[in-house]
């Protein structure tokens, strides 16, 4: 099946449990919560975002013909042949609308671990090795375990009370970024501090400025 993607670069991951590990960072195009384009901002379902995922025009990214196309661009940005530490963060949008598991079986192919960032409304394809939901206002998360749970704050209408007894190893509350990003961490590390199960969720890559 065809691809399109937003972009695709090599970088070193930012958030959660994988901080500061070497990655290619694909973003696919596309997302079922929102268009992208600030002119649907006020129907939109979630009306935030902090990366461009509309078109296909960013730094590597294109409509891709099959698997065996989208994973020769990933697989060029990785620097070094040692296999073992092969490591693609497939992103968005919302990546599960195009990720499948022809492609996930040939990037294991190549030696690549598989980590997905999603809302979580979409079925997850088999194969993934790390998921990473973070659940969005309004929806109904159909994937309701994982290795990650992020929970961007604040969003009205979501208690974190309410995802603790989901199947995620890690619990994290993100502050949202914008202007009131240091009330909003101030508040998150007052609510971490109170329910030890949530750690804070920093990202990284934006305070040593890299993407």
């Amino acid at each position: 099946m065809p691809y399109s993607v937003k972009e695709i670069f090599f970088t070193l991951q930012g958030e959660g449990a994988n901080a500061g590990r070497a990655a290619v960072f694909c973003r696919f195009a596309d997302c079922n919560l929102w268009t992208g384009r600030e002119e649907d901002r006020s129907t939109a379902i979630c009306r935030f975002r902090d990366t461009d995922f509309v078109g296909t025009t960013g730094e590597g990214g294109r409509k891709f013909s099959d698997a065996v196309a989208l994973i020769g661009a990933i697989e060029a940005l990785w620097p070094s042949e040692d296999r073992n530490r092969r490591f693609v963060v497939l992103t968005g949008g919302e990546p599960l609308l195009q990720v499948d598991e022809a492609l996930i079986a040939q990037l294991h192919d190549r030696g690549f671990s598989i980590a997905v960032e999603t809302n979580g409304t979409v079925a997850a394809p088999t194969g993934i090795d790390w998921i990473c939901v973070s659940p969005k206002a309004g929806t109904k998360l159909t994937i309701r375990g994982g290795n990650e749970l992020k929970l961007v704050f604040p969003q009205a209408g979501l208690d974190p009370a309410g995802f603790t007894a989901l199947s995620f190893d890690n619990f994290y509350r993100q502050p949202m970024d914008g202007p009131q990003r240091l009330d909003n961490t101030a508040r998150a590390i007052a609510y971490c501090q109170a329910n030890p199960r949530w750690n804070l969720g920093i990202q990284t890559h934006k305070i040593v400025g890299i993407r």
